[in-house]
């Protein structure tokens, strides 16, 4: 049984915890937000106010954070993580962040002997619940076989990509393409009802042609041919558009740094900006559609 310290219990963070916990853990969490961490306690686990002394007999320190400047203020600084971490401790971040931050963060770690990955996620919360998410992890081969242990417990598919910040630069590209192709999905089945064409048998037809896509077979953007799907539940969020938004923006950011040119990247930036700037970035991403159909006021 491994000591375990997870800061941040939000949607993703809090199930994550819970499921270390289930496997025998001792689990530690931190949030500010006071019911989540009650959640955890009266699942077995316990509460921490003070990060820096639980850490000092601590195994891993997970993190499960909403932006690159909320990591660097729990990790760098004087009143950070790093500076007063024990020797050897292991850091796994899988928050979802700007690839600069995440090897900032690694590289200072790596210069006070500590190990650490990056190790953002895919599946959304009923990967979290389930334990079934996708982890794509950056870091030292050391210090990836140290956290695999953990990872399996909360994920189904645990793909190591290369050395820090890689595991950041696959999240961002692969969300860029999803966010593309749920764009193009909607796209589709908007034009189909347009010229009187059926959904379900525009789904039959497609999710067996070269239009096949996840976002079609797994995730279809109108109610009925995937029961599963949030276009069934009124577009309630698996995962949320205002956080697509986030990953998108990520990977303009990335894109600019990089010299890449990514003009459909950029083109569905804007689009799920619209989305926002109408109020409704709290929809699923799938909800692009009632956009496209201008059903969003």
């Amino acid at each position: 049984m491994a000591e375990v310290t997870f800061i941040g219990l939000g949607n993703m963070g809090l199930p994550m915890a819970l499921n270390l916990l289930k496997a025998g853990h001792s689990v530690t969490g931190f949030d500010l937000a006071k019911d989540q961490v009650k959640i955890l306690v009266d699942a077995g686990g316990k509460s921490t106010e003070d990060i820096n002394y639980t850490i000092q007999t601590t195994d891993v320190v997970i993190s499960m954070l909403p932006s690159g400047k909320i990591v660097k203020s729990v990790y760098l600084g004087d009143q950070g993580i790093i500076e007063n971490a024990p020797d050897n401790l292991l850091l796994i971040d899988s928050s979802t962040i700007d690839v600069e931050t995440a090897r900032d963060v690694a590289k200072n770690a790596i210069s006070k002997n500590l190990h650490i990955v990056d190790a953002p996620v895919s599946g959304g919360v009923g990967g979290a619940q389930a334990g079934t998410l996708t982890f794509m992890v950056g870091g030292e081969n050391s210090a990836f076989d140290r956290a695999k242990e953990f990872l399996d417990i909360m994920g189904g598919n645990i793909i190591y990509a290369g050395l820090s910040g890689n595991g950041q630069a696959a999240k961002i590209c692969n969300n860029m393409l999803l966010g593309i192709s749920m764009i193009g999905t909607a796209e589709a089945f908007n034009l189909a009802e347009n010229l009187g064409l059926n959904a379900q048998t525009f789904f039959d037809i497609s999710s067996t042609a070269s239009g096949q896509c996840w976002s079609m077979t797994s995730y279809c953007p109108v109610p009925g041919p995937v029961p599963s799907s949030p276009a069934n539940n009124n577009y309630e969020p698996g995962f949320a558009s205002a956080l697509m938004l986030k990953d998108l923006r990520l990977s303009q950011e990335a894109a600019r740094m990089t010299s890449s040119s990514t003009p459909l990247g950029a083109n569905a930036t804007s689009i799920y900006e619209e989305i926002e700037k109408l109020g409704h970035d709290g929809i699923d991403f799938s909800g692009v559609i009632k956009l496209l159909q201008n059903k969003l006021k």
